[in-house]
């Protein structure tokens, strides 16, 4: 293969987008917008793709579940018998069904008109001056851990990770800003956020594979469609020119020659 070839070209790009999710999932800025700037750079571009920067960041959510592993089994232990694991699961199904409804009821209307650099870059810019609001403003604290939450600091989270659906604004920074405005701790607000991103990317992931399928699956069959249909040659077709008579075994043999052709 050559060095130079399109397929070790296209293996850069993929592994230049996935250190680029890496570097910014877990910190406050958006991986979803900066994987959408850099495809855009290296003209790595196109509904694949988008599918493409969302589903990658599985590998993020893996790299939650085996850092936060013993409270996942935990949970998944004693999901029946404890108040504390149970109210843990509650309040993750909580603050994850607002994104979840407004990412179906508005998704197809943000990818068409907000998925583009310029969108992007100005909610870069608007998402750090909240973060630094909410640096600057006084703040109380009433949760100190993840296990002292209730229902209402769930949804008021949840709510928050709906603005993460537009692209540039960071899914983590809107759930741990919503945290912090719920008086959680900082501590807290940061773990919820980290749980909270399980359900999320998974929902995320799964929902633009099945949509990519199903483009791709209308794709095929509008192709299958407009599949030109195979007409006769021309010197098959019979004379019709008034006075001409061709003798009825020469129509005969070009019927024939006719027939093979088809």
């Amino acid at each position: 293969m050559s060095p130079t070839s399109p397929d070790l070209i296209l293996y850069l790009k993929a592994l230049v987008m996935g250190i680029v999710e890496g570097l910014t999932e877990f910190v406050p800025v958006s991986s979803t917008g900066h994987l959408i700037l850099a495809g855009d750079l290296l003209a790595f571009n196109g509904e694949t793709v988008r599918v493409f920067e969302i589903v990658i960041q599985t590998g993020a959510m893996l790299a939650i579940i085996w850092e936060y592993k013993v409270r996942f089994v935990t949970v998944l232990y004693h999901a029946l018998s404890d108040r504390a694991a149970q109210r843990f699961v509650a309040n993750i199904a909580v603050a994850f069904t607002p994104a979840a409804v407004f990412g179906l009821l508005v998704g197809k209307h943000i990818q068409v008109y907000l998925l583009r650099p310029v969108p992007i870059a100005l909610a870069f810019v608007l998402g750090g001056l909240v973060i630094l609001w909410t640096e600057r403003r006084r703040r109380s604290i009433s949760v100190e851990r993840i296990d002292d939450m209730t229902w209402r600091d769930a949804l008021g989270i949840g709510f928050a990770q709906c603005f993460s659906l537009v692209p540039g604004t960071s899914r983590s920074a809107t759930t741990i800003i919503g945290g912090l405005v719920c008086e959680l701790s900082r501590q807290a607000a940061t773990e919820f956020s980290s749980f909270l991103a399980v359900p999320t990317l998974i929902a995320a992931g799964a929902y633009q594979l099945y949509l990519g399928r199903r483009r791709e699956r209308r794709r095929a069959s509008t192709s299958r469609t407009r599949a030109p249909i195979p007409r006769r040659p021309a010197a098959c077709e019979p004379a019709r020119e008034a006075g001409s008579q061709q003798p009825r075994l020469g129509r005969r043999r070009a019927e024939g020659r006719c027939a093979v052709s088809a």
